[in-house]
């Protein structure tokens, strides 16, 4: 009686494991993660500003990248700053409020991602095999719907799951990860935790698989229209426009897919998954802004329009002459 009435106590207080408990690893892991999210957090900024103050950048497949380096930016903003802290911190406790409130913004923002990418393969698509009719179907007000439409969504999403995981109890207070990850803190759920767990694992895995499926379905017909194309040069221009969103699409499902859909149990399933969760929540921030800055032709030229012909307009003239 008394170890059933300790598991259905409410906790208050968490311990995160972490990623490591030896001290030189966390010193070289606090200095690595520091840097990348530095990194990341100017990279994605630079790039909503770019895309603001550039005026032919003005198109739905800028608008809908400059919400993607948004949500990046929050993305790994509800995770790192958390995790370099307790790099430094030998408790690692976190409130339950707290706790609730990352998993919260961690959900609302990986399913904004999915469903802002989604969105974009369908840019991708109507611009590619409907070219004719681009302007008319992804006007102004269609972009809006789309990415208010998936804020709403992610939001809607995020506060059921949250529900559905809180409040924990238990005789356990560790969380076996380095942040409020969906799959830890399920094994310490309160009440019907099989009914909740499957539910919870049914949602996230539909908003997922459904996005997933848009993108391909998206991306068959790209193909099957570019295998059309008679010129190379017209295959490798269609080709380009969509490359970059492409590999995108590889880096985020990849490690989301790795995350999400790996067996929950088995030899070193958690430390599986904390290796999984590291590069799912750390990599696309940073590589997101990177890919198109360098694949992207428009991007390189703004930039140089803005950083190299600036100076050159600035540059006096005495010493030209």
């Amino acid at each position: 009686m008394e170890v059933e009435i300790l598991n259905q106590t409410t906790i208050k207080t968490f311990y995160m494991a972490g990623l490591t408990t030896d001290h030189f690893i966390q010193i070289l892991l606090f200095v690595l993660f520091l840097i990348i999210y530095t990194c990341s957090f100017v990279c994605n900024l630079c790039m909503i500003l770019l895309i603001r103050m550039v005026h032919h950048l003005h198109s739905p497949m800028y608008f809908f990248l400059s919400n993607l380096s948004f949500v990046d930016l929050c993305f790994s903003s509800s995770i790192t700053p958390r995790m370099l802290s307790d790099f430094t911190s030998k408790t690692k406790s976190i409130p339950s409020i707290a706790c609730a409130t990352q998993m919260f913004c961690f959900s609302l923002f990986a399913a904004s991602e999915s469903l802002l990418v989604s969105a974009m393969a369908y840019d991708r698509y109507v611009a590619i095999c409907q070219p004719l009719v681009y302007h008319s179907i992804m006007n102004k007000t269609m972009c809006w719907r789309l990415a208010l439409g998936a804020y709403v969504c992610s939001f809607f999403a995020s506060i059921i799951i949250t529900l559905l995981v809180f409040p924990l109890c238990g005789s356990s207070t560790i969380i076996n990860h380095f942040y409020c990850d969906i799959p830890p803190l399920l094994k310490l759920s309160c009440g019907h935790s099989q009914i909740r767990k499957y539910v919870v694992i049914a949602l996230t895995r539909a908003i997922g698989s459904a996005c997933f499926l848009v993108i391909l379905l998206s991306y068959v017909y790209i193909l099957h229209t570019i295998l059309g194309i008679h010129s190379k040069e017209g295959r490798s221009k269609a080709f380009s426009t969509c490359a970059s969103h492409l590999i995108i699409v590889i880096t985020f499902y990849t490690t989301a897919l790795g995350n999400y859909f790996r067996p929950s149990i088995g030899l070193n399933a958690d430390d599986i998954g904390k290796v999984f969760s590291i590069f799912y929540t750390v990599t696309p921030p940073l590589l997101n802004p990177l890919i198109y800055s360098f694949k992207n032709t428009e991007v390189k030229n703004a930039v140089l329009n803005i950083f190299v012909l600036d100076q050159v307009k600035n540059f006096p003239k005495n010493h030209i002459n």
